[in-house]
């Protein structure tokens, strides 16, 4: 319930905002509604959200949603060819294929666990096969396609804000499994394939 609560503003206030210039950010509002209204559905019961936490990405989603949305409300502006662009085709690509390495390395982490069960297992499939922090990569992908699809100040804001706040949390990640097990794969890298 704090998931679904904390992401609905980056839904909602983008929707209700564009309504009629759907054709601006249909990525974003498709990210946020598969994350909004899919993935806390699909999460399995954990340990709870801190309030604090929990808070500041309420502020995060709300502050995110409405620069998003009044800037391609009031700002962007887009030629009727933009869409056939070299530049908006490959950040769609970027795009789609980072929401599918995202969900994709969700749906195996969720697996790793059966109801009920506490303990770590190694993940393994997809990205994972190349690096510890397969979800945390498509996230960062989506986001930097998002930005080139866009191509607005915000969007590129928010790719940098996500790679700064995800890719150490990878990097935290992969030094965690590293000690944790003795037969972590030693030849995975932490957050971008043959790289780091």
């Amino acid at each position: 319930m704090a998931w679904f609560l904390q992401e609905l503003p980056s839904l909602l206030i983008p929707v209700v905002l564009l309504v009629n210039y759907v054709e601006n950010t249909p990525l974003f509002i498709v990210h946020y509604f598969q994350r909004t209204l899919v993935y806390p559905f699909l999460m399995r019961s954990g340990k709870p959200t801190p309030f604090h936490v929990w808070v500041l990405a309420v502020i995060f989603c709300t502050y995110n949603g409405v620069i998003q949305g009044l800037w391609h409300l009031y700002f962007a502006e887009y030629p009727p060819n933009w869409f056939f662009k070299t530049r908006t085709f490959c950040g769609l690509i970027m795009f789609v294929c980072g929401m599918f390495i995202n969900i994709h390395s969700d749906a195996i982490l969720r697996s790793l666990r059966a109801p009920g069960d506490n303990g770590y297992k190694i993940p393994y499939g997809g990205l994972f096969e190349y690096v510890s922090g397969a979800n945390y990569f498509g996230e960062c992908l989506e986001w930097a396609g998002y930005a080139i699809f866009a191509y607005t100040l915000p969007a590129m804001a928010f790719a940098i804000f996500t790679i700064c706040n995800v890719g150490p949390r990878a990097l935290h990640h992969h030094r965690w499994y590293l000690e944790k097990f003795d037969d972590y794969p030693k030849n995975r890298k932490a957050f971008i394939m043959f790289l780091l």
